[in-house]
């Protein structure tokens, strides 16, 4: 009975398995389904937590910036500013046997104006444009261009060396304005664009982030907070807009890093926020007045506060203090550190600076000190700034910095 069972058993393990060779050799698709089958069975919680991520970053991957773009390009403007008898004369022209092979053709080229080449954004249908001050500066004339084609003349109504901006007036009707974007909704890694003429090929649009905010201390101005970007910018685009992804404007492109002359990816813009108060000011007062209090100041680092046994290892430290002036008066000496204008903590020479340029002239401000390691407060009166000396080299050389 057993060998019968066994015999049995045996039979029908052969009939399927060559079942099984038969399907595997004319239909092995029917095995694959059932494969399949059993695979989606065995895979619904996978496959909903790889859709989920999907959802959520789908909605927020934009394809195209054209929108934006479109939105600002409008209110950029190409400025060609000259200078009568700028280039200097060559030395050769001296020579007369050099004049008698070229004849007058070198002098003629000294005749020709200077010209140079930035941009500019409309930022009142009143016709004001901000630009940058390197742009426009010593120029006889000033011409701009408009996206739509227009072209006209414009006068400087007033710069502002110490940020580089410089805000321009043109007589024209339907002029196309930008949006002024906030300063405070702007994070880095944000999506950035600028818009300008590089290189004079004609209005171009450039994408990149925001690679930082608050730079300072590049020796480019006096007063620095700039918006880094990788957005390539190029000679030509200086004064052009800084843009986000709605078209509204964060910044005027200002500067950039290059060894080569041309764009690598670290570019330089002064923010809306500073652009506007430069803009106001100008507009109303044909200036841009700041507070200042005479002091030369440094910043307290590790090395200076160890070598003078300071507690104190931030602020700015008075090297030097300017007789007769606002600090001077309060009785605020060399080796004083300033902690705090008030309320507002002064963590490096810059913030001073920025800080104090912002209080009215004339009004009085808390300052927080420590001297000798202790603290104290004094009261002063606020000063206005002096211009800068019209130097050549004054770009970014501040020496007073309060």
């Amino acid at each position: 009975m057993l060998r019968r069972f066994w015999l049995f058993f045996a039979q029908a393990v052969t009939v399927l398995l060559a079942l099984m060779f038969i399907i595997a050799t004319l239909k092995p698709q029917w095995l694959q389904r059932q494969g399949q089958f059993g695979k989606q069975l065995a895979e619904p919680i996978v496959a909903l937590r790889e859709v989920a991520p999907g959802i959520g970053s789908g909605g927020n991957v934009q394809n195209s910036y054209a929108d934006a773009a479109q939105k600002a390009m409008p209110a950029v403007v190409n400025v060609f500013s000259s200078k009568d008898g700028s280039l200097p004369p060559d030395p050769r022209a001296k020579d007369p046997l050099f004049r008698y092979f070229f004849g007058d053709k070198n002098k003629k080229q000294q005749e020709q104006p200077a010209a140079n080449l930035g941009s500019g954004v409309i930022v009142s249908s009143e016709g004001y444009i901000l630009t940058n001050q390197h742009v426009v500066d010593g120029a006889d004339q000033i011409e701009i261009a408009l996206a739509d084609g227009r072209t006209t003349n414009a006068k400087v109504i007033g710069v502002d060396p110490e940020t580089d901006l410089a805000v321009l007036k043109v007589n024209m009707t339907n002029l196309p304005t930008i949006t002024l974007g906030r300063m405070d909704q702007t994070r880095v890694g944000d999506v950035v664009l600028a818009i300008g003429n590089p290189f004079g090929v004609g209005q171009t649009v450039t994408m990149g982030i925001v690679s930082a905010l608050g730079r300072n201390h590049l020796g480019i101005n006096t007063f620095e907070n700039f918006i880094q970007t990788d957005a390539p910018i190029n000679p030509g685009n200086s004064g052009g807009a800084l843009v986000d992804v709605n078209g509204n404007l964060l910044g005027i492109n200002t500067a950039i890093y290059s060894r080569s002359g041309g764009s690598l990816g670290i570019g330089f813009a002064i923010p809306v926020s500073t652009a506007r108060s430069v803009l106001e000011s100008i507009i109303t007062t044909g200036t841009v007045t700041r507070g200042w209090i005479g002091v030369e100041p440094q910043d307290v680092t590790p090395e200076i506060a160890e070598s003078f046994g300071l507690d104190q290892k931030s602020g700015a430290i008075v090297a030097g203090v300017l007789k007769g002036g606002p600090a001077d008066k309060a009785g605020i000496k060399p080796g004083d550190i300033l902690v705090s204008v008030n309320g507002q903590d002064i963590t490096d020479t810059t913030r001073l600076l920025n800080v104090i340029a912002q209080i009215k002239p004339g009004t009085d401000a808390k300052v927080h000190l420590v001297r000798k390691n202790k603290e104290m407060d004094l009261n002063v009166m606020i000063g206005k700034r002096p211009p800068p000396p019209k130097q050549p080299s004054d770009e970014g050389d501040d020496d007073d910095g309060g």
